[in-house]
This record gives structure tokens, C-alpha cells and sequence, in this order.
């Protein structure tokens, strides 16, 4: 998706003609529309761009060249405008995912839908090896050689494992504020969601359900971990550092390390702490002391 999204704007880059003529097109037939909507009207959607005045700019003393200013409007444009948003799209493309393309082909051979490849053929030599690199800092077990083995492993008994009775699972979303609120702020949920069993959460979901992780597919149960906690979008990011202004307010603003991550957890993952019983975090306290286990038991 992302190799054929770059090939798209790579043919566009520098075709501003077709680009003008969609323009052109849509030009007319807002103004079409506009006079058959309202019979008398003075509103007029402009098919061509401004002209602007040039300034010259004053030669220094001893400068024989100068640089002709462009006083077309459509060049200008085209030069600052539209050359120059697609060559930043291109780049950015390039700098966040082809530089990890090698991560990403590893992390797609996960997908359910890849394990009837796996079967039918061979993994490549060099399948898994950079995704090994990531997780053998958590795992010194997580060799590109142990990593395969439980993938083939695992797509040979796949159709097996997802025979199993499992109706739905809870996932997290984000959900808008209502419509025509501005200061409505994001909210995240918890929704029930049918199981595909043709994705990577499913199969995390049906490995973590049937306490496998610690048998066969303990490796490959690390990397689910890995994949699904990658963040696709900067959302989540940008609400925690929201989060982190109220935490860390100026009248807060000595909070050590250790009191400050903890308060952020807390904060992040309120849905998860307000569904723990009160009862079990009153036993856990205890048990640090005798005296604790006095006053709270």
C-alpha cells in the first residue's frame, strides 16, 4: 500500500497540467451550479489565479546578475505550491516507511492471511531477521532461526487453533465528540468486536486465550506484543503529552521520576484502573508490611 501510494504521487509530481485541468473542470461546474441554485447572484468561483504585482529587487554594487522574477501566476504557483507539497509528501513517505521496509515485510508474514503462503512455500532465508533484532533485546531466545520455526509451526496448526469457540474480545478506540462541539475532546472506549480470525489481534487473541505463550509460541507471542503496540498515528502520543500538562502543573512541578510515571499510567489507562477491585489493591498493600497488614487488615 505504501509502495503503490508512492508510485501514485511520484506520477503525479510533476504533471500540474492534468492537475489544473481537474481545477478548470471543477471551476465550472461550481459556477454552474451556483447559477442554476440561485438565479440572481454576484457569487463567482475564479478560474484563474491572481496576478501579482513583481518587486524588483535592487542590484548591489558590483553584481552584474540577477535572477529574473517568474510573473506568471499558474508557474508560480505550480513552482511553490504544488512542486513543493508533493516533493515534502515524497519525502516524508520515503523517511517514516521505506527506511523500514525490511521491519514491515517482517511484521506482514504475522498476518493470518499470510500463513497459507508459509505453508505452501518456503520462508526466505532472511525472513524475520530484523524483526529477531528488535525483540532479542527482551529475549536472547528470539534467534531468526527460533522465530521461524514457531511461525511454520504455527501456520501448519492454524486452521486448528481458530476452530476454537471464541465469540469476541474487547478492544480499545478513540470516539469523537459530537458533531458541532469544537471543545469536545476524544474519548477512548471499549468496544466488542466480533472475531475475524484473519488478522494479527485475532490470532494474538486466540494464542493469549489458550495460554500458549509460555509452550510452542512463546517467541511468536512476543512478537504479536511487538506489532500491535507499534502506533500507527501520533494520536495516542500527542494525548499523553496533553495528559502530562495537567499531571505536571506548576504546583507539581517536583514530582520525582518514579511518582510522575506512575501517575501518567494512571491517567493514560483510566478505564484499566477503575475496573480493578478495590478489595485485591487493599491485599496487595498489606502484604509489603507487618504494620501495613495491621492498619488496612
Amino acid at each position: 500500500m505504501v509502495l503503490a501510494t508512492q508510485e501514485s504521487l511520484k506520477s503525479i509530481a510533476r504533471d500540474f497540467k492534468s492537475v489544473k485541468a481537474a481545477a478548470d473542470t471543477f471551476v465550472q461546474w461550481a459556477n454552474d451550479d451556483l447559477e442554476r441554485r440561485v438565479e440572481e447572484t454576484s457569487l463567482e468561483v475564479e478560474s484563474a489565479l491572481p496576478q501579482k504585482r513583481g518587486r524588483k529587487k535592487k542590484n548591489r554594487a558590483g553584481e552584474m546578475a540577477h535572477d529574473e522574477p517568474i510573473m506568471d501566476p499558474e508557474r508560480v504557483f505550480e513552482i511553490s505550491v504544488h512542486n513543493r507539497i508533493l516533493d515534502t509528501a515524497l519525502e516524508a513517505i520515503h523517511r517514516r516507511f521505506m527506511t523500514r521496509g525490511t521491519l514491515f515485510a517482517d511484521l506482514a508474514w504475522l498476518d493470518p492471511r499470510n500463513f497459507e503462503r508459509i505453508r505452501t512455500t518456503t520462508l526466505p532465508n532472511n525472513a524475520l531477521e530484523v524483526l529477531s533484532r528488535c525483540l532479542i533485546r527482551f529475549d536472547t531466545s528470539a534467534t531468526v532461526d527460533n522465530l521461524q520455526s514457531e511461525l511454520k509451526c504455527l501456520a501448519g496448526q492454524w486452521n486448528r487453533l481458530k476452530a476454537s469457540h471464541l465469540e469476541h474480545y474487547v478492544t480499545r478506540t478513540v470516539e469523537d465528540g459530537a458533531e458541532g462541539q469544537e471543545d469536545q475532546e476524544s474519548s477512548v472506549v471499549n468496544l466488542a468486536c466480533a472475531f475475524c480470525k484473519n488478522c494479527p489481534l485475532c490470532c494474538y487473541q486466540i494464542l493469549h486465550r489458550l495460554n500458549v505463550f509460555s509452550d510452542a509460541y512463546h517467541l511468536l507471542g512476543l512478537a504479536y506484543k511487538f506489532l500491535l503496540t507499534l502506533s500507527l498515528t501520533q494520536v495516542a502520543c500527542e494525548r499523553t503529552f496533553s495528559t502530562l500538562k495537567f499531571i505536571k502543573s506548576r504546583l507539581r512541578s517536583n514530582l520525582s521520576a518514579g511518582k510522575l510515571e506512575a501517575f501518567m499510567l494512571m491517567a493514560t489507562e483510566k478505564d484499566i484502573l477503575m475496573a480493578l477491585d478495590t478489595d485485591s489493591v487493599i491485599d496487595k498493600v498489606a502484604e509489603k508490611s507487618e504494620l501495613m497488614r495491621k492498619l488496612l487488615l
